[in-house]
């Protein structure tokens, strides 16, 4: 507790790539929830053992992949009802987490334990220059107030 700002928590955690589970970096992390305004996000600050993996020949995969449709993408209710996802749209489903990450930590409190449902929708929005775009509804869950 610190008197009139908020509680700071210390962790030590392991990150787990996404892409090969075998791979593991050591984190060490400080959050400070403050009090009182919910309208102020936690601070963050952390440190890892080791850089993380480069994930640049999986975008540059994604990246080709996407530029080569026929048209744009349009998606929805990933994961289904069953929890699948087609392997194809794994890449779309790692966005919505990071996207959703931001979102989640900006409306976080330490009661709160938010996190992403299902995609609803994504639609690849058309742009003329070289870069990607998506728009995307997406379902969080609140694990607390169900």
């Amino acid at each position: 507790d610190i008197d009139d700002v908020g509680h700071k928590y210390y962790l030590e955690l392991e990150l787990e790539d996404v892409l090969d589970k075998e791979s593991t970096v050591n984190c060490a992390a400080e959050v400070l929830y403050h009090l009182g305004s919910k309208n102020i996000a936690p601070d963050v600050q952390f440190t890892l053992e080791r850089e993380l993996k480069s994930t640049e020949e999986a975008d540059n995969m994604f990246y080709s992949q996407i530029r080569s449709l026929e048209k744009e993408l349009v998606a929805q209710n990933i994961p289904d009802s069953h929890g699948h996802v087609p392997p194809e749209l794994e890449p779309i489903r790692r966005l919505a987490w990071a996207a959703s990450g931001y979102v989640i930590w900006q409306n976080s409190t330490e009661s709160t334990h938010f996190h992403l449902a299902q995609i609803k929708h994504v639609k690849q929005v058309k742009r003329t220059d070289a870069f990607l775009q998506f728009d995307y509804v997406v379902l969080l869950h609140e694990m607390v107030s169900q």
